[in-house]
């Protein structure tokens, strides 16, 4: 299923000159991205009037409220933002993810710099902005990063897959077909495995007892078990059972020499030398060479468009830490 993911964007990032100082944040991945995804770009402080180039804002906290200030001018733009932050997201309809300018006052999402007073005080500690706040209080089922995050393989390859399972599934939100569900699921099973057997198991049940309940019903207990699926990112381990799990289909049709070959590599990228893209093109190999019908259509093998894939000479083999 060909599908566009909508992703809203801190529009200072590659699409326009709107920071505080006039300038644009350049960002290869969101540059490369512009081909693949349905961008909606936004920059909350241009809506609220401060204009381009403008005096910086920060956040101050006293007494535990925080206010969001223009220090130079003394004005308080907190109800302008909450007010538009509030009205922007909820108008928004199927969106997949969210890509925000890192620290800023208004998107950042975790590092952004609390102030104790208005002038001549360092910040007390970080925390999010006050759009990138209500954008985790609203969506925080979704994909949410910050371009500096993304840079990050890992985290980028995760975000990837989120926005294009999310655009995929709202396809089938739209058809209210049940066997669309019934293929979607099929087609999904070794990636939501990779992330969550238990959820797997649970999605299985609500598809295949699809005559007890209504089709509503149905797509509202599955997409919450969709989204929890994703909550985190898939560990090293669950990788290699994935592979294993689909060489079980391959195993039979290859030889000693082979096997070895494959399992070796399985090791070396669970000891971290090689990237997962090796194991993978091997097992891709044979899905081809034997004309597997079933790995074919998984979408664990290709869960976003190949252009977007990045190969590195050692990619990291996450553990369950590595996604807190």
């Amino acid at each position: 299923m060909n599908v566009k993911p909508k992703v809203v964007v801190s529009k200072c990032i590659e699409f326009d000159s709107c920071r505080y100082n006039a300038q644009i944040i350049r960002s290869d991945f969101v540059s490369k991205l512009k081909k693949f995804v349905e961008f909606i770009p936004i920059c909350p402080e241009f809506e609220i009037g401060l204009g381009i180039p403008r005096d910086p804002i920060r956040i101050i906290e006293k007494e535990k409220k925080r206010i969001l200030i223009q220090p130079l001018t003394d004005k308080d733009v907190t109800k302008k933002m909450n007010d538009f932050s509030d009205k922007f997201l909820d108008n928004l309809k199927n969106i997949d993810g969210f890509i925000l300018k890192s620290q800023s006052p208004s998107c950042g999402i975790k590092d952004v710099k609390i102030y104790p007073r208005t002038t001549n005080s360092a910040p007390k500690f970080r925390d999010s902005g006050f759009f990138g706040q209500k954008v985790l209080e609203k969506y925080y089922f979704l994909a949410i990063e910050d371009e500096a995050r993304l840079r990050n393989t890992a985290i980028k390859d995760h975000f990837l897959k989120k926005i294009y399972t999310f655009a995929r599934f709202r396809k089938i939100k739209e058809t209210k077909n049940i066997k669309d569900l019934i293929d979607f699921h099929t087609e999904n099973k070794f990636l939501i495995m990779s992330y969550s057997q238990k959820n797997l198991k649970e999605m299985g049940k609500i598809v295949s007892n699809q005559k007890k309940d209504s089709m509503k019903k149905i797509i509202i207990v599955y997409e919450k078990l969709l989204y929890d699926t994703f909550s985190k990112g898939v560990r090293c381990n669950s990788n290699i059972n994935i592979l294993q799990h689909a060489f079980g289909y391959i195993s039979k049709n290859i030889t000693a020499d082979e096997k070895k070959m494959f399992l070796n590599s399985l090791d070396k990228y669970k000891n971290k030398k090689v990237s997962l893209e090796i194991p993978v093109a091997i097992i891709k190999s044979w899905i081809i060479r034997f004309d597997e019908s079933y790995l074919r259509n998984q979408t664990y093998f290709e869960p976003y468009p190949l252009d977007l894939q990045e190969a590195e000479a050692v990619n990291i083999c996450p553990s369950k830490d590595y996604w807190k």
